[in-house]
């Protein structure tokens, strides 16, 4: 046996020896992770960055220096700030009604409701539809005497026909349902999920106390639904900012620009070769989705988690 000191020295060494495989381990693992995320993420926003300060039609050396002068042409752009403003729009009506309706689903398929296993898959299917499925068969839909004019046509309700997708007045509400069609499925199974995780007996307490219905939900049911509701509200405001295939694969932004995102304004300088603008606008697209992400990671999260001890 050997002595006491050389036994605690070799058991340091082991110690030293074991983190080292520890760490070599975690860095082995996390190197994979890591880069690819430097491909596939960091690099493409600093090549962005780089590029929207020049002038540059994807082809020609970098060399027509511009400084900001492709951010100043992007808000001075009319037809961007059109779009931003449709982005706006779509925001909005998202919060004030495709939330509410989602919640209400949720509350209506959270209680005891016969069949309510078969509507959940139902309200949940067009969320698993891809995004151009869904445009392409919303356009035919809603072309001129399409299935929506021939129902209208069927009731007698012609005289509500409209243009539904060529009408610059209201192809963004049209496109707007066809966005609540698509997503709100999800929301109502993130809010559904909240719902089955209130502690019923809060709810019968308040029954017992002679709480009606509206002020249980007021003042157990939708605190208590707070957490989940805000990363909802967080992921309907960030999909709208970066809205895309759906709008192109519908209206390619038209009639005139009238349906138009900041994304699909984005794709369109890209088309005309000028990279350079084209890399501004993402940037600046990229920068309004990063303020959101950091305002909601410091304001409803910070509130979630304060008092678990997991923030100060």
């Amino acid at each position: 046996m050997g002595s006491p000191p050389a036994r605690a020295s070799r058991s340091r060494r082991r110690s030293r020896l074991e983190r080292g495989i520890s760490w070599r381990a975690v860095a082995l693992f996390l190197f994979p992770a890591v880069a690819l995320y430097l491909t596939f993420v960091v690099y493409p926003i600093i090549q962005s960055v780089r590029y929207s300060v020049y002038e540059w039609n994807g082809l020609a050396p970098l060399t027509n220096f511009v400084g900001l002068d492709n951010f100043r042409r992007a808000f001075s752009d009319e037809l961007f700030l059109d779009a931003m403003r449709h982005n706006g729009v779509i925001i909005v009506l998202s919060l004030v009604l495709q939330l509410p309706v989602a919640l209400a689903l949720a509350l209506l398929l959270n209680a005891k409701l016969r069949g309510r296993s078969a509507l959940r898959v139902l309200f949940f299917a067009p969320y698993v539809l891809s995004e151009v499925v869904t445009g392409v068969v919303w356009r035919q839909i809603l072309r001129p005497n399409g299935l929506v004019d021939q129902t209208l046509t069927a009731v007698g309700a012609e005289g509500f026909s409209r243009e539904w997708i060529a009408d610059p007045d209201i192809v963004l509400y049209s496109l707007f349902f066809v966005i609540s069609w698509k997503y709100f499925g999800l929301h109502m199974i993130l809010l559904l999920a909240g719902l089955q995780q209130i502690p019923k007996e809060l709810t019968e307490a308040g029954m017992i106390d002679g709480a009606t219905a509206w002020q249980r939900f007021r003042h157990i049911t939708l605190p208590l639904l707070g957490p989940t509701a805000r990363v909802s509200a967080f992921l309907s405001i960030i999909g709208a900012l970066q809205i895309f295939d759906m709008v192109w694969v519908t209206t390619k932004g038209g009639p005139i620009g009238a349906s138009s995102t900041m994304a699909t304004f984005l794709y369109e300088q890209f088309r005309k070769s000028l990279f350079g603008y084209a890399s501004a606008v993402s940037i600046v697209i990229f920068g309004l989705s990063l303020v959101v992400a950091l305002a909601y990671q410091r304001a409803a999260m910070r509130r979630d988690l304060q008092g678990t001890g997991l923030v100060g």
